[in-house]
C-alpha cells in the first residue's frame, strides 16, 4: 500500500443488524487492496434501497450471505465515485490518479478510503461531478437491465409503478429515450417531476384504482413491488410483459412467495411476469456515464449530505420515500 495513505481511518458502522439509529464513527484499519483490487479515495457515496436491506438483516433469507448474527462488511454504501490511490497485485500502476465510479461488492462506501474491484472500475469524465456519477451502478443499472428484460423498444407503451424513486426516475427517463410512451404512478406531490423526465401521464398511486387503466401496456415495470400480479397481467397487451424489480415481503423470505407466484401465473400465459435479478455490468455503467454525462440522463439526487450526515441518509433511505438519490459526500481531508 502507498505508505502515504493512513492504517487507520475513521468509518460508519452498523455492526449489528438494525435501524439507521444504530449508525456510529469508528476508527477502523484502513483497507488494503488485494490482488485485482485498488483502492479509492472516496469522493462521493449513493445511498441504496439495498444498504437499508443489509443494515436491517431483511429479509432473514439474506443473512447467510451477508453475516448470520451481524454484518460481514459493517460500512454501508455500495455506489461510489472516487480516485484511484493504490493497486494490489496485477492491476496496472498507471490506474492510480484515475477518477472512477464503481459497485462494491459488498458496501464500505461510507468511509474516506474503500476497495474495489479494478475490473469494475468506470472512467468518469471532468463533466460528470461525482455526487452525480455515483448514482448510476446500482439505480441506472437496475433500470436498464428491467428495461431489456420486458423488452421495452420504441412506439410501445410503458407502464412505470414506483416512479419517483432512485429506480424509477432512471426507469422513465430511460424508457423515454427508447421511444416509449411511459406512463407512470408516484406520489401526487411527485408528479410533475416525473412528468419532466419523460412520463406522459402519471397517476397518484394513493387514489388511482389500477384497473381503472386501459389494458394496453406491452410492458410494465413494477418497482414498488406491492400491487396484485394478476390485477397487473390484466393490464398487459396479448404479449406484454412485466418485470418485477421488487416485491412485497415477510421478514423471513421477502419477495421470495411473490416471485414463485410470478412463475405460476406466467405458466401457459403469452403475458409472461419475469423477475428482474440485476447485477452490476461494466458495460451498462459504461453506457450511462456517457447518456449522464451528454444530459440525456440527469440522475434526481433529493439530498447531497455532507460526510457527517451519512447517519441521516441512512435513516432517511429507511423511511421509505426517497424521491431519486440520497448522495454522501466524501470525507475532507
Amino acid at each position: 500500500m502507498n505508505t502515504t495513505i493512513a492504517k487507520s481511518m475513521p468509518a460508519w458502522l452498523n455492526d449489528e443488524y438494525g435501524s439507521a439509529s444504530g449508525t456510529r464513527r469508528e476508527t477502523v484499519r484502513t483497507p488494503e487492496p488485494r490482488r485485482g483490487e485498488v483502492l479509492l479515495r472516496i469522493r462521493a457515496t449513493a445511498l441504496n434501497a439495498a444498504d437499508v436491506r443489509v443494515m436491517l438483516g431483511d429479509p432473514l433469507l439474506l443473512r447467510p450471505v451477508f453475516g448470520l448474527r451481524r454484518p460481514k462488511q459493517a460500512i454501508r454504501g455500495i455506489d461510489v465515485a472516487g480516485a484511484v490511490v493504490a493497486v494490489g497485485e496485477d492491476v496496472d500502476p498507471a490506474l492510480i490518479g484515475d477518477e472512477v465510479l464503481v459497485e462494491l461488492d459488498a458496501g464500505g462506501g461510507l468511509a474516506p478510503y474503500a476497495a474495489a474491484r479494478a475490473d469494475r472500475l468506470v472512467a468518469r469524465p471532468d463533466a460528470l461531478a461525482p455526487e452525480l456519477a455515483a448514482t448510476l451502478p446500482i439505480a441506472g443499472g437496475t433500470a436498464v437491465q428491467a428495461l431489456d428484460v420486458a423488452g421495452v423498444r420504441e412506439g410501445q407503451r410503458v407502464l412505470v409503478i414506483g416512479a419517483s424513486g432512485g429506480v424509477g426516475t432512471f426507469t422513465v427517463q430511460l424508457a423515454a429515450l427508447r421511444g416509449a410512451e411511459v406512463w407512470a404512478t408516484c406520489g401526487e406531490t411527485n408528479r410533475a417531476l416525473v412528468e419532466s423526465l419523460g412520463a406522459t401521464r402519471t397517476f397518484d398511486y394513493r387514489t388511482t384504482d389500477l384497473s381503472t387503466l386501459p389494458a394496453t401496456f406491452d410492458a410494465i415495470i413494477d418497482i414498488a413491488g406491492g400491487a396484485p400480479l394478476r390485477q397487473l397481467k390484466r393490464l398487459l397487451a396479448p404479449t406484454g410483459v412485466i418485470a418485477m424489480v421488487a416485491g412485497d415481503g415477510g421478514h423471513v423470505l421477502g419477495p421470495i412467495p411473490r416471485m414463485l407466484r410470478a412463475v405460476f401465473l406466467s405458466i401457459g400465459s403469452r403475458r409472461r411476469i419475469r423477475p428482474v435479478a440485476a447485477v452490476s455490468k461494466r458495460d451498462i455503467n459504461e453506457q450511462l456515464v456517457a447518456l449522464a454525462a451528454d444530459g440525456r440522463i440527469t440522475p434526481v439526487i433529493e439530498q447531497i449530505l455532507p460526510w457527517d450526515g451519512a447517519a441521516d441518509g441512512l435513516a432517511r433511505l429507511e423511511s421509505g420515500h426517497t424521491v431519486g438519490k440520497v448522495v454522501v459526500r466524501g470525507r475532507e481531508e
